[in-house]
């Protein structure tokens, strides 16, 4: 299923069950089918919950989505406002349970400090760089941005592969195959997340939603700091480490006793 925001970008979704909405949102880079072919977060679990409705969606640019070449387009504060316009076209009652892994724990983080009442409850999986771990990350994208324009998807997508591994995904298909957002954009992308951070933490503090956080031990693109900060703002906050892929492959299992 597909629909279309205001400014003309197509968001491609899917939805299963019926009843109150959990709404997911990817990480950047990836995709529904490359997230499902990473194979770290079991939805099974997820989409047999009785007495729910459960959406995926492929973000702008990514995906079977479509986007354009416009590095403001990829801001977190964009993302969340597509998040919004497509709870709106789903209609249904309020509040919603918000989930998202990295770009996507953004977005719905965004999200809800715009209006805290759109949420019931939150999923943060690997929350990504913030504060004071963003500059670093910041350059790394803008490094990227460099790469792919110079040298091409090629380039980028060949360093990408040669990159270290942290211990905690060696047991998955990590990095994916193919990258989940289409190749064009990418300098866009890169020079929008590059711009982007995670809400200031006293706008954090004011949620008072119960929270899950799922976090990797050993990521530097998604620091354990992160989430630990957030599971310290956030008063209803319930954080999981995990330093291996068992610990992984067993989120979605625990995504569901958490939205049981």
């Amino acid at each position: 299923m597909h629909f279309t925001l205001h400014d003309g970008i197509r968001i491609d979704y899917d939805a299963q069950g019926e009843g109150p909405l959990a709404v997911y949102a990817h990480g950047a880079l990836l995709s529904r089918k490359a997230e499902d072919e990473l194979g770290m977060l079991n939805w099974e679990a997820v989409e047999s919950l009785p007495g729910r409705q459960f959406v995926r969606y492929d973000a702008r640019a990514h995906g079977a989505s479509t986007g354009r070449p416009d590095p403001d387009d990829y801001r977190f504060e964009r993302f969340a406002a597509d998040l919004v316009e497509l709870l709106d076209h789903l209609g249904g009652t309020r509040p919603v349970t918000g989930m998202g892994a990295s770009l996507g724990c953004a977005t719905v983080l965004h999200a809800a400090v715009d209006d805290p009442a759109l949420f019931d409850r939150f999923v943060l999986v690997i929350p990504p760089t913030a504060w004071e771990t963003r500059a670093a990350q910041a350059d790394n994208y803008r490094m990227a941005a460099r790469l792919v324009a110079e040298h091409g998807v090629g380039a980028f997508t060949a360093a990408a592969a040669t990159a270290p591994i942290p211990p905690s995904l060696s047991g998955l298909p990590y990095p994916p195959r193919e990258l989940g957002v289409h190749p064009e954009l990418l300098p866009a992308l890169f020079h929008g997340l590059a711009a982007s951070d995670l809400p200031p933490r006293e706008k954090i503090g004011e949620l008072t939603q119960p929270t899950l956080i799922l976090a990797l031990a050993d990521d530097p693109s998604h620091p354990r700091s992160t989430a630990e900060q957030l599971a310290d703002l956030l008063p209803g906050a319930e954080l999981h480490v995990t330093s291996d892929s068992a610990g992984v492959r067993a989120w979605g299992d625990r995504v569901a006793r958490f939205l049981a």
